[in-house]
């Protein structure tokens, strides 16, 4: 190319200003340096973009032609070096989010909403699956991070945990137990459950058994090779219950209602945690770590790739 931006720079202002002193002034240059630049950029381009006399410069024909290109080309350039420091930064680029829970309501929708609204740049995709295929996903590179029901113990991933969510039974508005406000543990000793087989189906069927075995209770519990979507469709005609997570109850089905839970020592929780990859350096990771952290006042350590320049990207400077 026989001219760089600055040139275009400073032939822009001009044609702005009408006037070399007035754009030098602009730009806070010395009127000889833009004087100069111009006139180079002419002699690359073989061509007079101004007519300069006493009273300041007027543009040529071909200098209008050109300017109107030379304009695009700046933005352009501008843009590309915006989006380029904010990827940096973590505020632009893509980022891949795994989970194995529903997302109708709770903390895990909200974070992600959030996180979007914050990083309008960020193009945030998510990934359900099962607990095995994130992992995977985790491995190959294709999920920046898995946020997952409970906690499993995986020293091969950094993971924290994020948040608890309360615990629901699922049911039909014709149950006997419809109309509590709440019910506890004891409460579905002797009730049938009805849960999916894909998670986090098996997870949920084992805090089921550990509660109920402590007061005496051997539950009855079936596991469907369904969505959780469909047993909940069909829930409103059986007398059958099933147990889910705070996240699932934003999803309306035809005569099942929701009724949280409560143990002991309040209502019953479950909660979530966070698995990536210590040598994964999207910054877009490190900002969403950064932005779960503070949002959940959490304390966990990102991870030596968030660290840059001696601060933390997720710190807002």
């Amino acid at each position: 190319m026989p001219f760089d931006i600055r040139q275009l720079r400073y032939a822009i202002a001009a044609a702005d200003h009408g006037s070399f002193y007035r754009a030098a002034r602009a730009l806070d240059v010395e009127q000889s340096t833009l004087s100069r630049a111009i006139l180079k950029l002419e002699r690359s381009l073989g061509s007079d973009l101004f007519i300069r006399t006493r009273a300041g410069v007027t543009i040529t024909a071909i200098g209008h032609q050109f300017l109107g290109h030379a304009r695009l080309m700046v933005i352009n350039a501008d843009r590309m070096v915006a989006i380029t420091r904010a990827a940096g930064k973590g505020r632009a680029g893509r980022l891949t989010v795994g989970f194995n829970s529903s997302v109708s309501a709770g903390n895990l929708r909200a974070t992600l909403v959030a996180a979007r609204r914050e990083n309008p740049d960020v193009d945030i995709n998510g990934v359900e699956d099962d607990r095995a295929a994130l992992f995977a996903g985790l491995d190959s590179g294709e999920i920046d991070v898995a946020i997952l029901l409970g906690e499993i113990a995986r020293d091969d991933y950094r993971h924290a945990s994020f948040w608890s969510e309360h615990v629901f039974v699922a049911m039909s508005k014709a149950h006997a137990l419809s109309e509590r406000e709440a019910v506890n543990w004891t409460d579905l000793r002797e009730q049938r459950f009805v849960l999916p087989t894909a998670d986090p189906g098996p997870d949920i069927r084992d805090m089921l058994i550990g509660r109920l075995w402590q007061s005496g209770a051997r539950p009855d519990i079936q596991l469907h090779l369904v969505s959780r979507e469909t047993i909940l469709s069909l829930l409103g005609e059986t007398r059958m219950l099933s147990v889910t997570c705070e996240g699932t109850t934003g999803a309306m089905f035809p005569e099942v209602i929701y009724i949280p839970v409560h143990g002991e020592q309040g209502p019953a929780l479950i909660g979530y945690s966070g698995y990536w990859r210590e040598d994964n350096a999207n910054p877009a990771l490190k900002r969403f770590l950064a932005f779960v952290r503070n949002r959940h006042a959490l304390s966990f350590e990102l991870g030596a790739q968030a660290m840059k320049d001696g601060r933390d990207i997720g710190d807002g400077r």
